[in-house]
């Protein structure tokens, strides 16, 4: 049950961080508290460092994820549990093309149901994570990707398109035995790198759909979450979702401190989860507005207020796609780049609000007048029936229809282009390390030759 002074007690803490506008000192002591000295061996190996995104973003030893009955046993993932609230996450980076096959191996060994995405494929014109699952044909994509390494493939079942996320069916298949499990994969598109939703909001709803889907129980895999390197906005959609159910099972207490103590807890399970100050401040303004709605519910579960039509795995079966009113036409590429790639800015910002796409056929046309009075009175607005406007009508969505096809057709091809260009870039610095380690090992020995001679020749002529 919901504990008004424990809310109160955040509600308080934040309104001293604003007014004292100490946001920016308190996540640099954050970041000096917990920035904790513990063993990262196996991610250093010379075999795993090209499995990790960036160099200075490990996993732990004692919390990361180990593959079993593969070639490697690493993968750049950690396990990060709340156990007061009986939560676990598995934050991990956006998967590379060359560890893809890793990421749906372990996603299949954790029994994991649901995959939480908060970034992009392109941010600011740099591939930050890997096409990793089905976009499907209508999309520009595939329906199926097979990883034949590992046993598995993967179909795209249904895509749903939102204002600020779209959430998709998969089932994976262990190629193997024929065996398969459902997967809903959670794509929340509007949140830029290093930054903050658009609204505590927005991100609210969100995070709804995502607990109404059941993925986040406990009897069922840790959930997957994963952003470009899986420690800023994955930071913060855990410790939100954490806080508030703690809230909601009145464990948070009614002294401050509790927020930035269950994040310093969770930055010994994954290093540096949340990187910006800006994140911190908006962790806590969506626990504020979170806390109100759960407050406003009278301590009812939160996910009771997502609609019926959202995802869940409940009965095992997809779910069922949304009214035509509420999803969009773009293209799951086309709102991921069309920003970026068509006005040329490579700009991270989340869309307005109402800044949304139409599908074919639903593109707004010229308005219908409105009906005339019921009295007869006032001038005839009743529209045009001539054979010339309904002809321009169809001509102007054929245009649309058109050029849209152009559109994802185009920015299909780039991200097409950039994939290839990334993986080119890793195959030469693959080459370039095997090329390197003998020119190392023959200078080396060069040296030491030299370095022995010179000492053999002084000793006998001193």
């Amino acid at each position: 049950m919901t504990d008004p002074s424990q809310i109160e007690a955040i509600e308080s803490e934040y309104r001293q961080f604003e007014l004292k506008d100490a946001w920016n000192q308190e996540y640099q002591r954050i970041r000096s508290e917990g920035s904790y000295d513990l063993p990262c061996t196996e991610a250093k190996t010379p075999a795993n460092r090209n499995l990790n995104r960036y160099r200075d973003v490990l996993p732990y030893d004692h919390t990361r994820i180990v593959l079993k009955d593969h070639n490697t046993s690493y993968i750049n993932a950690s396990l990060v549990k709340v156990e007061c609230v009986n939560r676990s996450y598995i934050l991990t980076q956006g998967p590379l093309s060359h560890t893809t096959p890793h990421f749906w191996l372990m996603i299949w060994q954790q029994k994991v149901k649901g995959i939480i995405m908060l970034n992009k494929i392109i941010e600011k014109n740099q591939l930050k994570c890997y096409q990793y699952w089905p976009l499907g044909e209508c999309d520009g994509g595939e329906d199926t990707m097979v990883f034949s390494s590992v046993n598995l493939k993967v179909d795209l079942l249904s895509v749903s398109h939102h204002t600020h996320y779209n959430y998709s069916t998969l089932r994976l298949t262990e190629t193997s035995s024929g065996n398969s499990r459902l997967i809903l994969h959670f794509h929340y598109t509007t949140w830029p790198d290093f930054g903050v939703p658009q609204s505590p909001e927005a991100f609210y709803k969100f995070l709804n759909v995502v607990r109404a889907s059941g993925v986040l129980e406990p009897d069922v895999g840790p959930s997957v979450v994963h952003c470009s390197a899986g420690i800023g906005r994955s930071g913060t959609f855990c410790l939100v979702d954490s806080i508030l159910m703690m809230l909601s099972k009145g464990l948070c207490g009614s002294g401050p401190g509790k927020v930035i103590k269950v994040l310093l807890d969770m930055r010994q399970q994954r290093m540096g989860l949340i990187q910006t100050h800006d994140q911190l401040k908006f962790s806590y303004q969506a626990i504020v507005y979170g806390a109100h709605k759960l407050s406003e519910m009278n301590g009812k579960d939160p996910c009771e207020e997502s609609s019926s039509e959202e995802p869940s795995l409940a009965d095992e079966l997809p779910p069922q796609p949304p009214p035509r009113t509420d999803s969009l036409t773009r293209s799951m590429i086309e709102s991921q780049l069309a920003k970026e790639l068509e006005d040329g800015q490579g700009s991270d910002t989340a869309p307005e609000e109402n800044d949304e796409d139409y599908e074919d056929g639903d593109a707004p046309v010229r308005p219908l007048p409105a009906e005339p009075p019921t009295d007869g009175s006032g001038p005839d607005t009743s529209p045009p029936t001539s054979p010339d406007y309904h002809n321009d009508l169809c001509s102007e969505n054929d245009v649309r229809r058109r050029k849209r096809r152009e559109r994802t057709a185009a920015t299909a091809a780039k991200v097409k282009a950039m994939v290839e260009k990334q993986r080119v870039n890793e195959h030469w610095q693959d080459r370039k390390r095997l090329i390197m380690r003998p020119i190392s090992l023959c200078v080396a020995f060069v040296v030491l030759s030299l370095g022995g001679g010179a000492l053999f020749y002084r000793y006998f002529h001193a």
